[in-house]
């Protein structure tokens, strides 16, 4: 089983209009799927890009429920509306993939998953399970989610997929990006890094400076990191230009470009 995340940057342009959806890159996405499918089994996991954040930052989703009624009632409204925009996100990844014939099903993440100041508390993965076994394609997104500790708070994909490679010890994790891997600097700049030891991740956190989260409320390339350093103690973890045609072929494979985590120290 092979679980794809679809960073936001990929569909979609975070500096854009809200809710600008790349559906020539998606659809290709789902053609390459289509490729593997059914010989592989695949859950889909989705950002939110120009869809979730604009309302999670409007709305300042992450500080939580305050005690002001005012206040906490206007952040029970974006609450509502960001969710309602990833919907919207999700639907669209959903046309494109049963377009090519493949049967994706939306599961909406913040009724699965529970979480305590932004990690997951709880998930109940039953019905992702179940349709793994009846042959489907399980897609989940970024999402709002109910929090034990701040009342609210938001729940990226680069946290679910963890969390899914724990419990389901995945065959691959590919992370699909808009540059093409990881680098040792800035993209662009730094050299992309082909192979990298899950041993390697926090020297290279280092020297990446990773010590905020900058503007992404899910903590961009530095949060995709310390995941894809948790996801190397189960499953083999790429990252790769999405928005390349055969890239994702490439790392289903096995013998594609991008950069390559492997499990051993």
């Amino acid at each position: 089983m092979i679980i794809v995340k679809i960073g936001g940057s990929v569909f979609s342009d975070k500096k854009g209009e809200p809710e600008n959806f790349d559906h020539e890159t998606v659809r290709n996405i789902a053609k390459e799927i289509a490729k593997f499918y059914p010989r592989e089994d695949f859950i889909i996991v989705h950002g939110g890009g120009s869809f979730g954040h604009h309302y999670a930052k409007k709305y300042r989703i992450r500080e939580g429920l305050p005690e002001d009624w005012d206040t906490a009632n206007f952040r029970r409204v974006g609450f509502t509306e960001t969710h309602q925009a990833m919907l919207r996100a999700n639907a669209n990844f959903i046309k494109a993939f049963v377009r090519e014939g493949l049967p994706a099903f939306s599961v909406s993440t913040s009724s699965v998953f529970i979480t305590e100041n932004g990690e997951v508390a709880y998930g109940d993965l039953e019905v992702v399970e179940r349709l793994l076994e009846l042959r489907f394609i399980p897609v989940l997104f970024g999402d709002v989610s109910i929090d034990l500790a701040k009342g609210i708070d938001i729940l990226s994909g680069d946290q679910i997929i963890t969390y899914l490679a724990k419990m389901l010890e995945p065959e691959k994790v590919i992370f699909l990006m808009d540059v093409d891997g990881i680098y040792d600097g800035k993209p662009g700049e730094g050299r992309l890094i082909q192979e990298l030891r899950k041993g390697e991740i926090d020297s290279l956190l280092e020297r990446l400076h990773c010590i905020s989260a900058g503007t992404d409320v899910t903590g961009g390339i530095c949060n995709k990191l310390r995941e894809a350093k948790k996801i190397a103690e189960h499953s083999e973890v790429w990252f790769v230009n999405g928005k390349v045609p055969g890239r994702l072929s490439g790392a289903i494979r096995g013998d594609g470009f991008g950069t390559r985590i492997k499990t051993q120290i």
